[in-house]
């Protein structure tokens, strides 16, 4: 699993969002079945904000707690494959900076 999104506290305890700091879960509709899946990142039931995580396989522990919603589409693959792969450290937290940038339109 790839963790990102916290533009707040760049620690994983910063929540904001559109709504407001946290936003009730949206469905559980979408499942963990596999690598490449987008899924927002929370501390509990109706509990999101900024944070995300990107599957790097089946997760299907996570089914019912976080909610799914989108996929990484063709190459990007190839991307989060290069992520997973980067040496982690203390905490499980990469050694040296994984930035996505110049990724085009959103």
């Amino acid at each position: 699993m790839i963790q990102g999104g916290d533009f707040i506290k760049g620690d994983g305890t910063g929540a904001m969002s559109i709504y407001g700091s946290r936003f009730a879960d949206e469905n559980f509709i979408g499942r963990h079945t596999g690598a490449g899946l987008l899924s927002s990142a929370n501390s509990g039931p109706n509990s999101n904000g900024c944070q995300f995580f990107l599957t790097c396989a089946k997760t299907e522990w996570l089914d019912n707690k976080h909610v799914v919603f989108g996929r990484v589409l063709g190459e990007g693959m190839l991307v989060l494959r290069k992520m997973e792969n980067v040496q982690t450290g203390k905490n499980n937290k990469p050694v040296m900076p994984v930035v996505i940038s110049e990724c085009g339109e959103m």
